[in-house]
């Protein structure tokens, strides 16, 4: 699945799509920084440069064994001359190039792996590149810490707890004799009835709100949040073998994921976890 983010450079909002571990960044909203009304046509300028077309070759032979070499060599021979125009579909679809995509609908736009959006944000100006290293630093880093361990044994830690939870479902709140799809509603009430707890959020209500970012609200949670979402989700399974209303559970289970959060985010706790960047009076 693919996933869109957003970093901010110099003012300019340019977006990054990630999939399978593979980044590619915005060559448009590159193209904006220089030109807000025409950024194909800074695009294609600079597709016209016979040194653009040997670098984009060359990123093709390293790394795609489908590229086709005499057709590439065909664009480097014209390029440079008064009458040679290349788009970047015209090149995706002769030469079967992957490190630029071109295309309409959600993720539309012309995006291209970092290898080659940095050099065209070199081409577009030295400042505007190295600022754009750096903020891509930034999310990569940001990414690397959401999936270090203790965050990857938090979100483990509130699956198999999810478990228990949806095992409590089947056993109190879903009747014999129903459909999968009408079990399925239970279960998504149940889910929502931890997010508004922790969250105050619906996942519709999340979605909605945060329409430009891929996954859902769990996958943003700080650690912390984590920890509690797996707490509060054994506790509910407790509650509804208790037999206690869902009104009544989602007050109480509020309550809970109040208190927790104020235990977890003073700085004392802090300092205990051991966080990064905080250091014991």
């Amino acid at each position: 699945m693919s996933r869109k983010t957003t970093i901010d450079v110099q003012g300019t909002a340019i977006a990054v799509i990630s999939q399978d571990e593979t980044d590619f960044i915005s060559l448009t909203d590159i193209a904006r920084y220089r030109n807000t009304q025409e950024p194909f046509a800074i695009i294609n300028n600079w597709m016209r440069s016979r040194s653009t077309i040997e670098f984009l070759g060359l990123w093709e032979k390293l790394s795609n064994p489908g590229f086709k070499p005499l057709e590439f060599e065909r664009f480097k021979t014209e390029a440079g001359s008064n009458y040679f125009v290349l788009s970047p579909q015209r090149w995706i679809e002769t030469t079967q190039a992957i490190g630029i995509t071109s295309k309409s609908g959600r993720y539309g736009g012309t995006f291209a792996h970092r290898d080659i959006a940095f050099e065209f944000a070199s081409w577009i100006s030295s400042e505007f590149k190295l600022y754009l290293i750096k903020e891509f630093q930034r999310l990569k880093d940001d990414e690397n810490r959401r999936l270090s361990l203790s965050w990857n044994l938090n979100r483990t830690l509130s699956k198999l707890n999810y478990r228990i939870h949806t095992d409590a479902i089947q056993a109190k709140l879903i009747p014999a004799a129903i459909t999968s799809a009408q079990a399925a509603i239970t279960y998504a009430s149940e889910a929502d009835l931890l997010n508004v707890a922790l969250f105050g959020l619906t996942a519709k209500q999340w979605r909605e709100a945060n329409a430009k970012l891929e996954g859902n609200m769990r996958d943003y949670a700080d650690i912390e949040q984590l920890l509690v979402l797996a707490n509060i989700e054994a506790m509910n399974a407790e509650l509804i073998h208790m037999g206690l209303s869902q009104g009544d559970r989602l007050t109480r289970l509020n309550a809970i994921a109040i208190r927790q959060m104020q235990i977890l985010t003073t700085a004392d706790t802090a300092r205990l976890l051991g966080a990064p960047g905080k250091k014991a009076k």
